[in-house]
């Protein structure tokens, strides 16, 4: 995987594949995702860098911290080490649910104990993980932006916003980069956010381009049935009826056209995610080695005009990716 872009208005050059790291972050948590193997996450790792992956999305709600710890581990002695993007905002209670908090004590916090967990001493990306509360967006991201100041972190970020907050945000400081859920059974950020950040050229890093794992081919009703009962997706709504029939469709479409670009069904959705012009790169996640191979040249993939018309055909109407 050779090809490389400008992620937004940072001088980061990225490749267009970046290693996602929510589910080497395991279970027993409230969206985790079932046991996982620290051997075959490190085995991960290290093989998506020799693939051409730069740069690495994490946070500390991965596994309540794991995920990052995992990381710092891994790569130490690594020598072209790769760019480090991580989070805040999300915390959690001691039986492993979630809570936000954006106050400017929490965040700082929140980052000192990351900085820790990677061995490093800056994040190259700090981004918000959720805008909530937003009573305390403005002083959160008034936070990352001093933050960004003192050189804790070079670049700031947010995900899972709207075009009003994202207006708003600008009026305190730069918004350099924006990580939107984006796929296609998820294409509501097509209305409003991925507009704004072309317009104004701000890096979209898009992330869940498989759907989690549902677009890449492997997932019938039977695996999603014996998945661990501490794997979220069990019981997510786009894994279940009524949608998950119309979503094994779009699976199977996403099939014929694999078969005849002679690649997997997850490299045809993660290459259709690639194909806007206002996404920079793409967060892509693996559990073991083996993940890697079929999907590192995603980026290489050019879907003709007939097969991106059979894939709006078949998604952009649906009402539940458009709500």
């Amino acid at each position: 995987m050779a090809r490389m872009t400008v992620l937004g208005r940072t001088e980061l050059a990225i490749s267009r594949l970046g290693i996602g790291t929510w589910a080497i972050g395991g279970g027993n948590y409230e969206f985790g995702w079932g046991p996982q193997d620290d051997d075959a996450s490190e085995a991960v790792l290290h093989q998506a860098l020799a693939a051409g992956f730069n740069w690495i999305d994490t946070a500390p709600a991965y596994g309540l911290g794991r995920a990052e710890a995992l990381i710092g581990r891994a790569l130490e002695g690594v020598q072209a080490r790769p760019l480090i993007f991580t989070k805040c905002s999300r915390l959690w209670h001691e039986n492993g649910t979630f809570y936000s908090c954006l106050r400017r004590d929490s965040v700082r916090r929140e980052l000192d104990a990351s900085l820790r967990r990677l061995r490093v001493d800056c994040v190259d990306l700090y981004q918000i993980h959720r805008p909530w509360p937003e009573d305390d967006l403005a002083e959160g991201w008034e936070t990352l932006a001093g933050l960004k100041a003192e050189g804790l972190v070079r670049h700031i970020g947010v995900s899972y916003v709207t075009p009003g907050q994202l207006r708003m945000l600008e009026t305190i400081a730069p918004v350099e980069t924006v990580q939107p859920e984006y796929n296609l059974l998820r294409r509501d950020v097509e209305r409003g956010v991925l507009p704004y950040c072309a317009e104004r050229g701000v890096g979209v890093i898009a992330y869940s381009p498989m759907a989690s794992g549902l677009l890449t081919g492997t997932f019938s009703a039977e695996r999603i049935a014996g998945l661990p009962d501490d794997d979220w997706r069990k019981h997510d709504p786009q894994y279940t009826e009524p949608a998950l029939t119309t979503n094994l469709r779009v699976v199977g479409l996403l099939r014929d056209i694999g078969a005849e670009l002679g690649c997997s069904p997850g490299a045809v959705a993660v290459a259709w995610v690639l194909r806007n012009p206002a996404v920079s790169g793409a967060i892509v996640g693996f559990r073991h080695p083996g993940q890697v191979t079929g999907l590192a040249d995603s980026a290489d993939i050019a879907l003709s005009e007939e097969q991106l018309s059979r894939l709006d055909a078949a998604t952009f109407d649906r009402t539940d990716a458009l709500s």
